[in-house]
C-alpha cells in the first residue's frame, strides 16, 4: 500500500476527505446529520411518572457554593427539601466568584477569568434558561486559537449544525493549516490516534488510555501539526498540564468538545461578572424557596455517628479554631526575622522574641498570603495586602490575619490557641443529606475534620485527589484602545506563560461603558496551568504577562498601564494518569453522604463547567431518587464514538 498523507491538493472535496479518512460508510449512514442537526442524548431518565414534589420534611445541607453546590442546592430546593447551603468565602461561585477592585479611581467587579458558555453545555443552559437570566449572555460569535509560531495561521471556530464526521470534514475544509496537520493513515501510530479520538467508549477509554499521560503518548510519531494546532492548546484549556494529564481525560475531553459534539465551538460570555450573571440569580432562586444560605462559614467538625454523618460544626466570620492545636516547624521557608509552622494552607508566622503568632490563611478565600520584599503580606490569589502585624490594608478580604498565642513550645514544634477567647462555640446543623461540593482542597479538609469513624474506602478516594498545577489571571487597565482583528476572547499557543487574552471592553458591559468614557482597555491574560518552580513569586508572573501582553498586542507598548491585578489559585482538580479507578462517584458508602465537584467521576461526557454543573445536578438526582421523586433529566453529546474497535 502506497503512503497517502492527508490533505495533498489546495483544493479538496468532501469526498476526497471522507475516502482520506476512511470514514464513507459511516458517513453515509450518518448523512442526515448534515441537514438535520443532531439532539443531545438524554442520561438517566426515569421512565415511571413520578411525584415532582417532596411532600415531608427533608433537610439537606450542602457544603460548597461553587458550581456545583449551586446546581444541587437549586434543584433540591425547587423540589421542596429544606436547603442550608454552606460556603467557606464571603461570597459564592468558588471559580467563578466575583468581587469588588477599585482600579484607575473606580470600583469594578473582578473574576477568575474569563469562562465560556459552549452550546452543548446543555445542563448549564437548561438552569439558565429555568432562571429566565439567557439576556445576561451573549454570543462571541467565533473562537480564534492563534500560534507563537508563525508556521501555523489563526484558526477560528464557528458554530456548526453537524455531527461527526461532518464537523471534523469541514474543521479540515475550513483550517487554513490543513496541510500541516501531519495525518497519515498509513502509519499505524497515526491510525491508533486517530481510532482513539474518534471511537470514544467511556470504560474502554479509561482501561486503555488511563495508565499514560499525553506528553508521554504523543512523544513517538504523533502527528506535529495535530498536537501544536489542537492538541496542546484545548489540553491545557482543560485546566491540567500534558505532562500530568491522563490522556483517557484528553479523549473524554476531545469527545465532548470537538468528536461527539454538533454544535461547534463558538460560544457566549456574559454581559457582566459572572457573580451578577449567574452566580447571584441561582442564589436568589434558592432562598425564595425558603434555602438558607451562609457564607463567611469554616467547618470545624464533621461529626460521624455509625459510620453516617450525625452533624456538622462551623464558625462563621473566623478560621479560628478555640481548641489548642500543635504545629510544627516549618523550615523550607527561609527568613532570619520570622519562624514559620505549619503547611500547605495553614502556616503561621511567628515574628523571633514573639508570643503572638499570626495565621497566614488570607481571610478572604483562605489562600496562604506571602511576605513581600516591603514586609507585608500578600495574597497571591486575589491581590489582599495586609501589614506585618496582620492588619487589612487592601481588600478584597476585610479581616485582619487571625492571630494566635503560643501556648508551649518543644523542640520543633508549638502549640498555640486562639488569642479571641470571646468566640462563639461553633453553631451545629443536622441534616437528613450532607453533599460535599466543595473543591479538592475543600472536601480533602473536610475529611480531616471528620471525628468518628466512616468507611475507609471513602477516605482513601478522597485523599487520593489530585489538584492541578496554578492557573494564573491577570488583568491590566491601559489609557487606551487598540485594534485587534482576532476574537474577543482567543486561545493563544506556544507562550510561555500566556494561554489566552480576553478584551473585557468589548465584551461585559462595566467595562464597556468604561472604555467609551475614557478610551481605555480592558485586557486580560490567562495561564492554564504553569509551574511553580518557573514562576515562583507573583513578581515573576507579572514579569512574564506584561513581556508577552507586548508581544501579542505590540500597540500597548505605547500604552500607560493604570491598574493591574493578578488572580492565581492552586485548586483545580488534576485528572493525571491511573486516577480513574479509583475517582469518587456521586454515591458513597457513607449512607447519606453524596459528592458533587469537577473531581467526581461521571458516567457521561462533560467537561469545565457543565462538569461541575452535571455532578451537582447528579448529586440531587440521587437524593431525589432515594425518596421515590422524579430525577431531573441531564442531557450531554453522544456518549460514544461512531469509529469504535
Amino acid at each position: 500500500m502506497s503512503q497517502i498523507p492527508i490533505l495533498l491538493e489546495s483544493s479538496i472535496s468532501r469526498r476526497t476527505l471522507l475516502k482520506l479518512f476512511g470514514v464513507g460508510t459511516i458517513a453515509g449512514v450518518t448523512g442526515y446529520s448534515r441537514f438535520t442537526k443532531p439532539q443531545p442524548t438524554v442520561f438517566q431518565k426515569d421512565t415511571f411518572d413520578l411525584p415532582q414534589i417532596l411532600n415531608q420534611p427533608k433537610t439537606v445541607v450542602v457544603i460548597g457554593g461553587g458550581l456545583a453546590g449551586l446546581a444541587c442546592a437549586y434543584e433540591l430546593s425547587q423540589r421542596g427539601f429544606i436547603v442550608i447551603l454552606v460556603e467557606k468565602s464571603p461570597q459564592l461561585g468558588g471559580k467563578i466568584a466575583s468581587w469588588q477592585v477599585e482600579a484607575a479611581g473606580e470600583t469594578f467587579m473582578m473574576e477568575h477569568g474569563f469562562h465560556g458558555f459552549f452550546p452543548q453545555y446543555y445542563n448549564l443552559n437548561s438552569l439558565v434558561a429555568e432562571l429566565e437570566i439567557t439576556d445576561n449572555f451573549q454570543s462571541l460569535n467565533f473562537y480564534s486559537v492563534v500560534y507563537q509560531d508563525s508556521q501555523y495561521k489563526p484558526e477560528v471556530f464557528r458554530p456548526s449544525r453537524s455531527a461527526f464526521p461532518w464537523n471534523i470534514i469541514d474543521l479540515a475544509i475550513a483550517s487554513p493549516n490543513r496541510f500541516r496537520w501531519g495525518i497519515n493513515l498509513t502509519k499505524i501510530k497515526h491510525l491508533q490516534v486517530f481510532q482513539a479520538i474518534t471511537g470514544f467508549q467511556r470504560e474502554k477509554n479509561y482501561q486503555r488510555f488511563d495508565n499514560i499521560s499525553v506528553a508521554d503518548w504523543v512523544e513517538t510519531e504523533f502527528p506535529q501539526g495535530l498536537y501544536d494546532l489542537y492538541f496542546l492548546p484545548f489540553a491545557k484549556s482543560s485546566l491540567n498540564a500534558p505532562d500530568v494529564m491522563s490522556v483517557a481525560e484528553l479523549m473524554q475531553f476531545f469527545h465532548f468538545y470537538f468528536f461527539g459534539n454538533p454544535e461547534g465551538l463558538a460560544f457566549n460570555g456574559t454581559t457582566d461578572d459572572m457573580g451578577t450573571s449567574l452566580v447571584q440569580p441561582m442564589a436568589k432562586a434558592i432562598v425564595q424557596q425558603g434555602g438558607k444560605i451562609i457564607t463567611d462559614a469554616t467547618v470545624t467538625e464533621v461529626v460521624a455517628v455509625d459510620g453516617k454523618i450525625a452533624g456538622v460544626k462551623y464558625n462563621v466570620g473566623s478560621n479560628q479554631n478555640p481548641v489548642p492545636f500543635r504545629v510544627k516547624q516549618n523550615t523550607a521557608i527561609a527568613d532570619n526575622k520570622i519562624e514559620y509552622f505549619g503547611t500547605a494552607d495553614e502556616v503561621f508566622a511567628l515574628q523571633l522574641g514573639s508570643e503572638i503568632a499570626i495565621s497566614l490563611t488570607c481571610t478572604h478565600q483562605g489562600c496562604t498570603v506571602q511576605k513581600a520584599e516591603d514586609g507585608k503580606f500578600q495574597c497571591p490569589c486575589h491581590g489582599a495586602v495586609f501589614a506585618a502585624d496582620g492588619k487589612v490594608l487592601k481588600g478584597p478580604a476585610k479581616r485582619d490575619l487571625a492571630k494566635f498565642q503560643v501556648v508551649e513550645r518543644h523542640s520543633d514544634e508549638v502549640q498555640l490557641v486562639a488569642v479571641n477567647q470571646e468566640l462563639a462555640l461553633p453553631e451545629k446543623l443536622q441534616a437528613d443529606y450532607y453533599v460535599f461540593a466543595t473543591d479538592v482542597p475543600g472536601v480533602q479538609k473536610l475529611f480531616q475534620r471528620v471525628s468518628g469513624d466512616v468507611d475507609a474506602t471513602v477516605r482513601s478516594q478522597v485523599e487520593k485527589l489530585s489538584i492541578a498545577d496554578p492557573f494564573a489571571v491577570c488583568r491590566f487597565w491601559f489609557d487606551r484602545d487598540f485594534d485587534w482583528k482576532q476574537s474577543n476572547f482567543t486561545s493563544l499557543s506556544g507562550y510561555q506563560l500566556t494561554d489566552s487574552i480576553t478584551l473585557y471592553h468589548r465584551i461585559q458591559q462595566q467595562f464597556i461603558e468604561w472604555s467609551q468614557r475614557t478610551g481605555g482597555s480592558v485586557v486580560e491574560l490567562h495561564a492554564y496551568c504553569y509551574k511553580e518552580k518557573q514562576f515562583p513569586t507573583q513578581e515573576a508572573l507579572f514579569k512574564t504577562f506584561e513581556q508577552e501582553l507586548y508581544a501579542i498586542v505590540p500597540e500597548l507598548k505605547q500604552a500607560k498601564i493604570l491598574h493591574r491585578e493578578l488572580v492565581n489559585q492552586h485548586n483545580f482538580s488534576g485528572y493525571p494518569p491511573n486516577s480513574y479507578a479509583e475517582r469518587p462517584e456521586t454515591s458513597t458508602t457513607i449512607p447519606n453522604l453524596i459528592f458533587a465537584g469537577d473531581w467526581v467521576k461521571m458516567p457521561f461526557p462533560c467537561g469545565l463547567m457543565e462538569r461541575a454543573v452535571s455532578s451537582g445536578l447528579l448529586a440531587a438526582n440521587e437524593i431525589l431518587h432515594r425518596e421515590g421523586l422524579q430525577r431531573r433529566s441531564l442531557f450531554s453529546v453522544n456518549p460514544e464514538g461512531l469509529l469504535q474497535i
